[in-house]
């Protein structure tokens, strides 16, 4: 099988006489860098991570590195080659177990015959201040969104939410905090992808999204909305029931309200119990769309009447 040709110096940043104290050094400073925990759902740096692993695998070893480095002067051109004559039955093993399996290259393979699997089905996870431990590797973390009603968000409490996970639905009964912010994110411990070889399950992280409301906007811990008033109300004053998210309350509203008007119920709004934002009151007037006889008649007694200049 041919197999392209992987540089273990340049994906380190090594040159080809470099000690092996200058390899571990490039290696632990590019592993903290590449490593999963620090990179969830990255497979890109997953990817690298591999690489680095099996490039100080190979140059950590001074037999391996020798076996390695008689491929030739023509590495430079990472040309295509065949396996390599008198490699082909070489094993090694990690920690005194002998290994094998599919975490390294096609090319460490044609080599080195290895791989990253122990016999009993442990998969060996990168190490990043060494070499390679024999523990399971983690599962992969999830994150999905979790919709809920500003009046959910505002009581808090337990909720029932099903998944759909990557091998089937999941039902999880989740606390949800009281007051919780928009785009925060409650973690479940294990919940997440279960671990190749029987390692840790991931984590599952889920997202909170306010769903749109009716009546209320939501800036921050404050919501907004909007209460019409008859012209009479906006003049003489009147008392007027306001929604809020926890049902209606009577709001006084003072002669002469124009329409625009802002009032504000203190703690009527988002947050904790001990820190709960404001519901800001929008008063808009309405006028009726059509008129009966007396009614108009009325109006235009009052516009005839009215020393009052909307304009001045």
């Amino acid at each position: 099988m041919a197999v392209s040709y992987k540089d273990y110096y340049k994906l380190l940043g090594v040159d080809r006489g470099a000690t092996v104290e200058d390899i571990s050094k490039a290696y632990k400073k590019l592993a903290r860098k590449y490593h999963p925990d620090l990179n969830p759902g990255n497979k890109e740096a997953e990817e690298k991570f591999k690489e680095i692993n099996e490039a100080h695998e190979v140059l950590k070893d001074p037999e391996k590195r020798k076996l390695y480095d008689q491929l030739g002067p023509d590495w430079q051109n990472g040309q295509q080659f065949q396996n390599g004559q008198g490699f082909e039955n070489m094993h090694f093993n990690f920690n005194g177990q002998d290994v094998n399996g599919s975490d390294f290259s096609d090319f460490f393979e044609s080599i080195f015959g290895g791989g990253g699997r122990s016999a009993r089905g442990a998969q060996f996870g990168p190490d990043p201040f060494g070499g390679f431990s024999s523990r399971p590797r983690r599962g992969r973390d999830v994150e999905a969104e979790l919709p809920l009603t500003l009046e959910e968000v505002m009581r808090g409490g337990k909720r029932n939410v099903t998944l759909q996970m990557p091998h089937g639905p999941k039902t999880l009964e989740v606390n949800v905090p009281a007051g919780i912010r928009d785009g925060a994110k409650l973690r479940l411990s294990g919940q997440g992808d279960p671990a190749p070889g029987g390692g840790t399950p991931g984590d599952l992280f889920l997202r909170i999204r306010y769903q749109p409301h009716a009546r209320f906007r939501v800036d921050g811990e404050n919501i907004h909305c909007d209460v019409a008033l008859a012209p009479w109300e906006a003049v003489l004053g009147a008392k007027v029931p306001v929604p809020t998210l926890e049902g209606e309350v009577e709001l006084t509203i003072p002669a002469g309200s124009s329409s625009g008007r802002k009032f504000r119920l203190r703690g009527k709004g988002l947050g904790t119990a001990a820190k709960r934002g404001d519901l800001l009151v929008k008063v808009m007037i309405r006028v009726p769309a059509e008129l009966t006889s007396d009614e108009r008649e009325l109006w235009e007694r009052l516009a005839a009447t009215s020393t009052f200049k909307a304009r001045a």
